[in-house]
């Protein structure tokens, strides 16, 4: 079988990708060995992300935004460390916007990828990628069921241990935290007033992003030790330690879905590109979760990718037409990730001088308006 994309992985960004390339001629494939439409069940799922301005824009644009079921608007955001009076209150009207964002299930999402996608002329293939070989006009590609796909253009968007950048043989750095994020979904006594909240503690960071007045899921990153020393709790002194580390400020909790937790690895590709070939999202960046970034570049690289291939007149899979992409991406990638690495550094380190510089920078971003915005509208995708 012919075709001129084939998309490896069916997650969010591959799904994108792929919506975003619908609208042309050009005849596109999606392998995915598991369901790329997950179940939407009652409660919330623990997985999920904010979604900025930046990226509901494309979704909007690829038709998939009025899909999702789920989705829970914040225009506030409050960050507050334990040890400075350091304070950072980020508000929707600064920017004069109706919100800074979306909290939305990953799930959900997926689903309304899928859901669009089925009104396309996209074809999904149901197995695992085994081998990958180049050719003159591209690469073929053999699959775990015996078939055999030929195309003009491969892309990688099957996650952090991507298979196609293994296979094409692209290296990449790794910086291991030696930390886990801790994941689950909590009830409060007090309402989370459409804020975003997130509090540095001496050891461990807590980020709580609400799914409606009184639920939200929780980001708890924590060193190994004390990350393995939380998971091993119950349910109810789980949520008891989770209501001391900030302060009772939302009462008290209640735990209402497993507690998961998940290895932090930021890892970066030495080449996002190569000739018919170029990877999305995870498969080319992943980052620490601090703030929330990681589906939000992978829509980004959607949205450049799709740009630079925008002409038909371009010989698909062209090697400087993907250099362009890699070059408008990169600096933007690798400026979030090598930030989100010193935050992290900066907010373990206690020692005085430190915690006291770290309070005073925090509240002189927090009285700049022109600062404030400049690092507000980063955040919202407006780099």
């Amino acid at each position: 079988m012919t075709y001129d994309i084939v998309i490896v992985g069916g997650g969010m960004a591959g799904q994108a990708f792929a919506l975003s390339m619908a609208k042309t001629d050009y005849k596109i494939a999606i392998i995915e060995p598991h369901s790329p439409n997950p179940t939407l069940n009652k409660d919330f799922h623990s997985r999920v992300s904010a979604i900025t301005p930046s990226s509901e824009q494309l979704l909007k644009d690829i038709n998939a935004w009025d899909l999702i079921k789920r989705k829970h608007a914040f225009s506030h955001t409050q960050v507050w460390d334990q040890n400075s009076h350091g304070a950072l209150d980020f508000h929707a009207h600064d920017e004069n916007l109706p919100h800074l964002g979306h909290i939305i299930e990953n799930d959900a999402i997926q689903s309304a990828l899928f859901e669009a996608l089925e009104k396309t002329d996209v074809e999904f293939v149901s197995a695992k990628l085994e081998s990958i070989e180049k050719t003159t006009a591209g690469y073929q590609l053999q699959l775990n069921n015996k078939q055999a796909l030929d195309c003009q253009l491969l892309i990688g968007a099957d996650g952090a241990r991507s298979n196609v950048r293994s296979l094409a043989n692209i290296g990449f750095s790794e910086n291991n935290y030696q930390q886990k994020a801790i994941i689950c979904n909590v009830k409060s006594t007090q309402s989370f007033n459409s804020t975003t909240w997130q509090r540095f503690l001496s050891d461990s960071i807590v980020a709580l992003l609400p799914l409606g007045e009184n639920q939200a899921s929780i980001v708890w990153s924590a060193d190994n030790d004390l990350a393995d020393e939380l998971i091993s709790l119950d349910k109810l002194a789980f949520a008891k330690r989770l209501s001391a580390a900030v302060e009772y400020r939302f009462g008290e909790f209640k735990v209402l879905s497993d507690i998961q937790a998940f290895p932090l690895i930021e890892r970066s590709a030495n080449e996002y590109v190569k000739e018919n070939l170029a990877l999305i999202g995870d498969a080319a960046h992943n980052i620490h979760p601090l703030a929330g970034q990681g589906i939000n570049l992978g829509f980004s690289d959607v949205r450049e990718l799709s740009k630079q291939l925008e002409d038909n007149n371009k010989i698909l899979g062209d090697y400087l037409t993907l250099r362009k992409y890699a070059r408008a991406r990169r600096l933007d990638n690798e400026l979030m990730a090598k930030t989100m690495t010193g935050l992290n550094w900066v907010y373990k380190e206690n020692n005085e001088p430190l915690r006291w510089l770290r309070g005073f920078g925090m509240n002189i971003i927090n009285e700049n308006p022109q600062l404030k915005s400049f690092l507000q509208k980063h955040a919202l995708g407006n780099s």
